[in-house]
């Protein structure tokens, strides 16, 4: 292959320096590279047409035995399954070829909507079958969400994750407000099992786009030499120590799955950025996440009906109408290279909304500070997943990749069952005296008491861990002019990416290989 010049997109939109006030919408550079704009592309079909049974899952479950206990047990089987596929896959992510491991995960998701939709039709009322699908639908969706994470760092270059991972949760945030919102509205009309089809065709698009991605065979042992100049994927020193530290040099019982993932645990818990860097997102998530006392606000703070009424909606939409506004306007933060002091920064902001909410007095400047703390949450969401991708060797990236969706699966989970249990005591207490003092009610101190908690913790870990604070992602590469062919093969090291060919100049790539290596 003939040397290749490396160009940037010549977009105003995608420029990568600020040219104009289209520079700080969605930065959209990683649209260039044809194999991220293909999954990019597909994930927002499966964003709205592939959420469906988000709605269609309970709503069947409760039409079938009339109990919201049934819901509920089904919400924990998914979960389970989840945090179970997220650790395995994380282990045969580092193993296995993970374009093979998406291909599978994305076909097992559909065949499980495809068996959904099959005994919906049949009229299917088994609950232990209903409860064993949603189990497949946690496996495999597990399963994506981990090889996703760490699939992004080998298609797009360490200086373009921001905007890759910003315009990923464009399209995650948009698709849960509007596949719910389109799935109730077709509910009535063309049936729930229709509903699970919807999801099944739409995961085809996905499925076709991974295929037509490179391989994206596992990185070899122990060989690492890289040096992390920003080039690629990696961000550190890689000298093949994250093989060793893992566990997964060849022979002996360093390879079975458990010692494994154990020693990606211990890989995890030995780097203090990274461990920083989870800290504060499990602390603004469990601390300051108060969605579950949303109706209990709704209805005894801004005088709502039984249930919240329309006031709980309200509050319900506003976090993720936040983050999508974030989302248009990414343009204005992913070039920033201070990530570490972002994501604090970010955390603390979060807490701060949190408290706003709490002491609203109108539901408007309710609405307004959880607007305001989705779209801090998305600026920490972006720059907590780019440092973890970054700063992680691939030899390791699975199984850290697992962990992280553990912690972002897991920590609101954990929240609703804080906050909804501290909150029902406070109402134990402070209910009376609604009438006279209503700043004294259980929602609103358990709320600020959260948002409280979430800056005090995030403050602390950003004192004594600096490596937070003082984290800065390495300055992209110079352009190229006379760049090596890319290889496809194993990784030399963490800091040595595997480069897809139609990452180099985009736009001739495209026509000419259409992102095949």
């Amino acid at each position: 292959m003939s040397a290749t010049t490396v160009r940037p997109p010549r977009s105003s939109t995608c420029s990568s320096r600020p040219a104009s006030a289209w520079a700080f919408t969605v930065d959209c550079r990683p649209l260039a590279i044809p194999a991220f704009r293909r999954m990019w592309a597909a994930s927002v079909i499966c964003a709205v047409g592939g959420s469906f049974s988000v709605v269609a899952v309970p709503t069947q479950l409760f039409t079938v035995t009339g109990s919201s206990a049934a819901v509920g047990a089904a919400a924990g089987v998914s979960f389970a399954a989840l945090v179970a596929a997220a650790v395995w896959s994380g282990v045969l992510a580092d193993r296995m070829d993970r374009r093979t491991m998406l291909l599978a995960a994305h076909l097992g998701l559909a065949l499980t909507y495809a068996a959904l939709w099959l005994q919906a039709i049949l009229g299917g009322r088994s609950v232990p079958v209903l409860l064993v699908a949603v189990a497949f639908q946690g496996l495999t969706y597990g399963t994506v969400l981990t090889t996703t994470g760490a699939t992004v760092p080998r298609l797009v270059p360490a200086g373009l994750l921001p905007a890759a991972n910003s315009l990923s949760s464009l399209v995650r945030y948009g698709g849960s407000v509007l596949g719910p919102m389109l799935a109730g509205v077709l509910v009535p009309v063309v049936g729930l099992g229709t509903l699970y089809l919807f999801d099944a065709v739409a995961l085809l698009a996905v499925v076709w786009a991974v295929a037509m991605l490179p391989p994206l065979p596992p990185p070899t042992t122990g060989t690492g030499t890289g040096t992390g100049t920003g080039t690629g994927t990696g961000t550190g020193t890689g000298t093949g120590t994250e093989e060793s530290a893992a566990g997964t040099e060849g022979g002996g019982r360093g390879t079975s799955a458990a010692r494994r993932t154990l020693a990606g645990f211990r890989y995890l818990a030995a780097d203090r950025l990274l461990v920083a860097v989870l800290a504060v997102d499990l602390a603004a998530m469990v601390f300051g996440m108060p969605s579950a006392l949303f109706p209990e606000l709704a209805r005894h703070v801004f005088g709502g009906t039984a249930g919240g009424g329309a006031q709980t909606g309200l509050l319900y939409a506003a976090y993720p109408a936040g983050v999508f506004a974030a989302g248009l306007l990414s343009g204005t933060f992913t070039r920033a290279r201070r990530h570490g002091a972002l994501v604090a920064v970010a955390a603390v902001a979060w807490g701060i909304t949190v408290v706003l909410v709490g002491l609203a007095p109108e539901l408007w400047i309710a609405l307004a500070a959880l607007m305001l703390g989705g779209a801090v949450n998305f600026v920490l969401s972006t720059f907590r997943t780019t440092i973890v991708q970054a700063h992680t060797g691939d030899a390791v990236r699975g199984r850290v990749q697992g962990a992280l969706t553990v912690v972002l699966v897991g920590g609101p989970q954990i929240a609703n069952v804080l906050h909804g249990s501290a909150g029902a005591a406070l109402q134990d207490v402070t209910g009376p005296l609604h009438d006279a003092a209503s700043a004294l009610s259980g929602p609103r101190i358990v709320i600020c008491a959260g948002g409280l908690l979430t800056v005090v913790t995030v403050t602390a870990i950003a004192w004594a861990i600096p490596d937070l604070r003082r984290y800065i992602a390495p300055a992209p590469a110079p352009t190229l002019t006379r760049a090596p062919a890319p290889v496809l093969g194993p990784m030399a090291g963490p800091a040595s990416p595997v480069v897809p060919a139609d990452r180099v100049n985009p736009a001739s790539a495209s026509r000419a290989r259409a992102g095949r290596g």
